[in-house]
C-alpha cells in the first residue's frame, strides 16, 4: 500500500499535487497528515516529518522501504509503477511538453505563489485586487498561465490542458485555487478551465476535506485576522 504524507488541506499546495493525482487517479493510498504548527526547527511538525523526510518537508510518498520526497519524483514514480493509468499524455511531443510545464510550475511563478498563498476555505478578492493592483510580477504570472492555458486547450480541444486529465492538471490545480481564492482576473475560458479543475472528483474531495478542517493557523495568513471567538 502506499502512502503519502501531506500537511494541511487548506494551505499545504505541494501536499494536493501528488494527492489529487492519486485520487483522481483511482490508485489506492494511505493519507497521513502531519498537521502544520509550525515550520521552525523543533517544532511538532518538524520533529514528526524528520522520520520520513531528509528535507523536512511535505509530501512524501512512502512505498514499502522506499520513500520519495519531491513532488516531481512522486509524480514520474506514480506514472512509472501505474503505467495503465496513462498519467503522462501518450504521445512523446505532448508528453515531454507537459513535463517541461510542470518543471516550470515547480521552480516558477514566485510572485503568484507568494503573494497569493494557497488558502481553500478564504474568500479574499478585495486582497486580489490590491495585489493585482501593486503587484506587477503577479500581473506577469497569471498573463503566462493565460497564454499556457490557452495554447494547450486550443491545441488538445480540452477538457483538461492534454485533452484527458495528467499529471499537468493535478499540478497546476492548487494554481486554480490561488485564481479563485483571490479572484484575480481571468479571461471566460480560462475560468471556465480553472472550474473544470475544481470539479474534478479528486478535487472536490481535497476541497472538502479542507473546508471541514477548520485549522486556522495564524502564520499562514499574516493578511488576515483570527476569526472571533463563537459562543
Amino acid at each position: 500500500m502506499l502512502k503519502l504524507y501531506i500537511g494541511n488541506k487548506n494551505y499545504s499546495s505541494w501536499s494536493m499535487r501528488p494527492w489529487v493525482l492519486l485520487r483522481q487517479a483511482g490508485i489506492a493510498f494511505q493519507e497521513v497528515r502531519v498537521r502544520f504548527d509550525s515550520f521552525q526547527a523543533g517544532s511538532q511538525f518538524k520533529r514528526s516529518i524528520a522520520a520520513v523526510s531528509p528535507t523536512g518537508k511535505v509530501p512524501v510518498l512512502e512505498h514499502g522501504d522506499l520513500r520519495v520526497w519531491d513532488t516531481l519524483a512522486i509524480a514520474e514514480y506514480l506514472a512509472e509503477t501505474h503505467a495503465d493509468k496513462a498519467l503522462w499524455p501518450a504521445d512523446p511531443g505532448a508528453r515531454a511538453h507537459a513535463r517541461s510545464l510542470c518543471a516550470e510550475m515547480h521552480s516558477g511563478f514566485g510572485a503568484l505563489r507568494g503573494s497569493c498563498p494557497m488558502n481553500i476555505e478564504a474568500r479574499l478578492a478585495d486582497t486580489g485586487a490590491l495585489i493585482w493592483r501593486d503587484q506587477a510580477g503577479v500581473r506577469a504570472n497569471v498573463q503566462r498561465l493565460v497564454d499556457m492555458w490557452s495554447a494547450l486547450l486550443q491545441e488538445h480541444g480540452g477538457p483538461m490542458l492534454f485533452g484527458a486529465f495528467s499529471i499537468a492538471d493535478a499540478y497546476f490545480a492548487p494554481v486554480c485555487m490561488r485564481l479563485a481564492t483571490y479572484a484575480l482576473p481571468l479571461p471566460p475560458h480560462i475560468a471556465d478551465y480553472v472550474r473544470r479543475v475544481q470539479e474534478l472528483p479528486g478535487v472536490q474531495a481535497w476541497i472538502d476535506d479542507a473546508l471541514a478542517e477548520r485549522d486556522f493557523l495564524d502564520f499562514e495568513e499574516p493578511y488576515r485576522l483570527r476569526p472571533a471567538a463563537q459562543g
